[in-house]
């Protein structure tokens, strides 16, 4: 049992190790053999080849590329979106990988798979909806691009994302457990691509008193 748990250990170790440059942040990865850059009329695309199934335990995502942000009181996420075969996935308010948000971006409007098409919830267990389920779905098809905005207030809790510069009701809702934290590009067990990514931080985050 000690040498199961020091390879399952080591195997983590060793997959934390992948980084990927681009959109001028280094990324940390679960499996870099998963990922590829290149270069669309100029432009950088990070492309996510593989989709995973979640290890055994709590039901949560885990593919997703991961990069540092500074504490901000408001995080802004700009990125063109393409799905290949399913729902992409923005990750915010990232502390470590039993707790984080993110927004499950979907061709399905939501209302009979309730952990697509909203945003999710991670605190210890498995992912959970915390946004309503009214539609309309985020993405209107596949294998094309989509221009996707999120909003997070760290101090308010709340997240807004559009999609074409147009309001989605189930990419909208509240969380005040987490605050600021890390953002992250992927997918819970599909594949796609992202470009022209920007990531912006603005004030300062309040610690509740409370």
């Amino acid at each position: 049992m000690k040498l199961i748990a020091m390879l399952v250990v080591a195997a983590a170790l060793a997959c934390a190790a992948d980084t990927i440059e681009v959109f001028n942040h280094k990324w940390t990865v679960p499996f870099g053999s998963d990922w590829t850059v290149d270069q669309e009329d100029g432009t950088q695309v990070l492309h996510l080849n593989k989709g995973r199934e979640p290890v055994t335990g709590p039901r949560r995502p885990f593919q997703f590329a991961l990069t540092e942000v500074p504490s901000y009181g408001k995080l802004t996420v700009e990125a063109d979106v393409k799905p290949t075969d399913g729902a992409m996935m923005i990750v915010f308010a990232y502390r470590d990988a039993a707790h984080f948000d993110y927004a499950h971006l979907s061709s399905d409007r939501g209302t009979e798979q309730p952990v697509h098409n909203g945003i999710m919830h991670v605190f210890g267990g498995e992912r959970v909806r915390i946004s309503s389920q009214r539609g309309p779905a985020a993405f209107a098809g596949l294998n094309r691009w989509y221009r996707v905005r999120l909003e997070h207030n760290a101090n308010t809790g709340e997240v807004v994302v559009t999609v074409d510069g147009r309001a989605v009701p189930a990419l909208e809702a509240v969380d005040r457990s987490l605050g600021p934290g890390n953002v992250g590009l992927g997918s819970f067990d599909n594949t796609g691509a992202y470009k022209n990514v920007k990531i912006t931080t603005a004030g300062e985050y309040r610690v509740p008193t409370d």
